[in-house]
């Protein structure tokens, strides 16, 4: 046994993630997710070597804390408890308050939870989490790794709004950007695969999932990133419409929408979902188009044509280009979306690597195209979140 676990959570509104990281590999020796939270068909489940367990959860209520006294029966049963060194926490919002890594007292806890307007759905259901968390592992270090820490880097003139300055310093809008753990990973993977220094290497990380992001990453540091004051803004997603004009809120308002029906709209039937008609899902919309189906292609080709965009956008803040980088769980597997948006940067002079887009999927790294026009190269790394919340927790202890 090592004497480097960390068990790692990640708690939602109605969800809980966890895993047991090995913090020197990066190797989940467990991970389970319970879900359903708050309804009759709560469940927990986890899989380990390769074997997966569920069960109902056997709660009437607090179902947060219910799932954690069963991850410790867990790691007692499959004898983690002893080498546990700490817990890791992923937190959505960290405001301008976190700008790394730190270690949870009362304070800290009470910081995350005065940040819950900024991240409503997830910053109480991550205070939940830690909460239930100290209770049952009172002996253990509890960290909290924040999303929008990565982007505290940016400058001014990239996180500001143009809007009254007034309601920056009151409200604190601004640009925060998420998915900052999944960026800062790929970008340190990405510049050992290049044999450079992440401290002078230049990336575009493109995050493609159901919520999707792109950073562009100067020397190592975000400069840029195309979520905003929430998740709602940049890139098409899933559900969630990405960029829109401001206006039209106030057009459906005025046509007597109310506001919850507006941005229910916009965060939960928009994105894949929306423009498609049909799915969020990234392969059901495949294929749909495959077979044919005239919302399924123009949904693909939206998305690929709005992460085309960012991309060419994000060559403006950089020196230079070393590698743009796919990631998540479109970014990794699917060939078609990668190879379209390839092709909407021809300008940019990006070849397709055919064997190497096609052999970069499933959990494998790789090089897919290069640009002799920039000396540049687009990539494929598969994100581990868990584990740098795994390594940042060790490294402060």
């Amino acid at each position: 046994m090592s004497n480097s676990f960390v068990l790692v959570i990640n708690s939602g509104s109605s969800s809980l993630k966890f895993a047991v990281i090995d913090s020197k590999s990066g190797e989940a020796l467990v991970s389970g997710l319970g879900e359903c939270f708050g309804l009759p068909e709560a469940v927990i489940s986890w899989k380990y070597e390769g074997e997966k367990t569920e069960e109902a959860v056997d709660a009437p209520d607090n179902h947060h804390q219910y799932a954690i006294n069963r991850i410790v029966s867990l790691m007692d049963t499959l004898g983690f408890t002893k080498d546990l060194v700490a817990v890791g926490h992923r937190i959505v919002h960290g405001g301008e308050k976190f700008t790394s890594t730190v270690r949870i007292d009362d304070e800290v806890l009470a910081e995350i939870e005065s940040l819950s307007d900024l991240a409503p759905l997830h910053n109480p259901a991550g205070a939940k989490g830690i909460e239930a968390a100290m209770q049952a592992f009172p002996r253990l270090p509890q960290f909290a790794v924040f999303d929008t820490a990565f982007h505290q880097t940016m400058p001014q003139k990239a996180f500001t709004g143009a809007i009254s300055n007034e309601l920056y310093k009151e409200y604190g809008i601004r640009r925060y950007g998420f998915h900052g753990t999944s960026h800062y990973y790929v970008s340190r993977e990405a510049a050992k695969m290049l044999n450079k220094s992440i401290d002078e290497s230049n990336f575009i990380s493109v995050h493609l999932g159901n919520g999707a992001s792109v950073c562009a990453i100067e020397n190592g540091k975000s400069v840029d990133t195309s979520m905003g004051f929430t998740p709602l803004a940049g890139l098409m997603m899933g559900t969630r419409s990405g960029d829109l004009d401001p206006g039209v809120i106030e057009f459906l308002i005025k046509k007597g929408w109310s506001t919850e029906k507006v941005f229910e709209t916009l965060n939960k039937k928009s994105g894949f979902l929306g423009v498609s008609g049909l799915t969020s899902d990234a392969r059901g919309i495949l294929e749909a188009m495959a077979e044919g189906h005239e919302g399924a292609k123009l949904a693909f080709e939206v998305f690929t044509y709005r992460v085309a965009k960012y991309i060419g956008s994000y060559m403006i803040p950089l020196s230079h280009l070393d590698a743009v980088i796919f990631t998540g769980g479109i970014g990794e597997n699917s060939l078609d979306i990668r190879r379209e948006i390839l092709n909407n940067l021809k300008l940019l002079g990006f070849v397709e690597d055919e064997a190497g887009n096609q052999a970069a999927r499933f959990g494998k790294a790789g090089i897919i195209a290069k640009s002799g026009l920039l000396g540049a190269v687009a990539m494929v790394i598969p994100t581990n979140e868990e584990f740098v919340i795994a390594q940042q927790s060790v490294e402060l202890l």
